[in-house]
């Protein structure tokens, strides 16, 4: 019975130790699988983020290259004088590259062309917030403002052009020159409106001379209007037209030996 009691636990232990070393291998073999099944997924993210990657990077090439092969269509259909067509390749080409700041710049001369000042100002404004450092899209800001008649924008414009790029002698003899004379051309416009506005108010406002009523010159002139007026209202005359068409003037001193039959004659007043 002892013999037995001490094999059951002996037996017992041994399946305990057995039953250990199987967990712990088991174990082992799973934690080794699960390792390699996780090295296997990084690998695939990481093939599939570079994949991904390299397909968004062939995407953008393709899209530079279609927006140039759309901005040189509009260039050349821009010389040709079809500037709407030129306008609809470079809208195609924004849609491609957004922040392409040369579009917008030739987007803004060909508006000009088509005496449209107030989208050429726009795109040009656009091209400048795309590429502050542009010269010829401050050049082209001037002259759309110029176009406008916002002369002073204008001048500034044309300095930041200067300031970026000073060697430019088109905006320095042409556009900077002529916005200036303009200028002052406006401001002396302004100035003798401003001078005539003042002289017609100063005339307005002069009172008018004082009389004297009480004088013998006015007293005199008041009198004799009064006597010419009793001459005439005293001389008043009366012209009767007779049925036959005989005329007949009568003055209303003179004494009419009968009174005129109404239904013979007509009184012409």
């Amino acid at each position: 019975m002892y013999f037995s009691l001490v094999a059951q636990m002996a037996s017992f232990g041994w399946k305990r130790k057995i039953g250990e070393k199987v967990s712990k291998a088991t174990s082992q073999q799973f934690e080794a699988e699960a390792a390699d099944d996780k090295d296997v997924t990084n690998e695939d993210d990481a093939n599939w983020v570079h994949a991904a990657k390299r397909r968004k990077e062939i995407l953008l090439e393709d899209c530079v290259k279609k927006s140039k092969e759309l901005k040189e269509e509009g260039a050349n259909l821009a010389e040709k004088r079809r500037y709407r067509e030129a306008i609809q390749k470079w809208d195609e080409a924004l849609q491609l590259t957004p922040e392409d700041a040369t579009l917008y710049e030739m987007k803004s001369q060909v508006l000009m062309s088509l005496h449209e000042m107030f989208p050429a100002v726009h795109a040009a404004e656009m091209a400048i917030q795309r590429n502050p450092r542009s010269w010829d899209a401050w050049q082209t800001l001037g002259r759309a403002q110029l176009g406008l008649g916002e002369i002073a924008l204008a001048i500034r414009s044309f300095q930041m052009s200067l300031h970026i790029f000073p060697m430019n002698p088109e905006v320095w003899k042409e556009d900077l020159s002529w916005a200036r004379k303009l200028y002052e051309q406006q401001k002396a416009t302004k100035t003798e409106a401003v001078h005539t506005l003042a002289k017609v108010k100063e005339h307005a406002q002069e009172s008018i001379p004082d009389y004297d009523f009480e004088s013998d010159e006015v007293v005199a002139v008041c009198a004799a209007i009064a006597e010419k007026e009793k001459a005439l209202s005293e001389a008043k005359t009366v012209v009767i037209v007779s049925a036959s068409g005989t005329v007949e003037t009568v003055t209303e001193k003179e004494d009419c030996p009968a009174a005129p039959d109404e239904t013979l004659f007509i009184r012409a007043r």
